[in-house]
């Protein structure tokens, strides 16, 4: 089953609670490629969620303008969404992966850079699952 193209709102981490869990909660794993750090987890899987969960993070501290904090949420958007059918397909049925992206840089970078990090730190929480 490859996942369609999209990135819909039943993909995205609202819940504060499993926000905290993934910052917080000592079964948590990250990984680095710069400028992004992603922090990701496996969870039980409940009937009726997407099977991978997705938050996106600029801190205010990187970008003090909103103008610059949402270009490089929307490269994130789009570069997930491009690449995301590398680790849908690779979580178990039963399980649910819940994964974080934060931004590390204070410097604006291009899309294809973006592009090329978020694929490769995709394909390296796929090996580990």
């Amino acid at each position: 089953m490859t996942a369609p193209a999209t990135f819909q709102k039943e993909e995205r981490v609202v819940s504060q609670k499993l926000i905290d869990e993934l910052f917080t909660g000592g079964h948590s794993h990250s990984l680095a490629a710069f400028p992004l750090r992603v922090i990701f987890m496996s969870k039980e899987h409940q009937e009726g969620q997407q099977p991978v969960r997705v938050l996106i993070s600029v801190p205010k501290k990187r970008f003090h303008h909103a103008v610059d904090r949402n270009r490089v949420k929307r490269q994130i958007r789009e570069a997930y969404r491009r690449h995301k059918s590398l680790i849908v397909d690779q979580v178990p049925p039963s399980q649910m992966l819940v994964i974080a992206f934060v931004w590390l840089s204070d410097q604006l970078q291009p899309s294809t850079i973006v592009d090329s990090r978020v694929k490769n730190l995709l394909e390296r929480i796929a090996h580990k699952q």
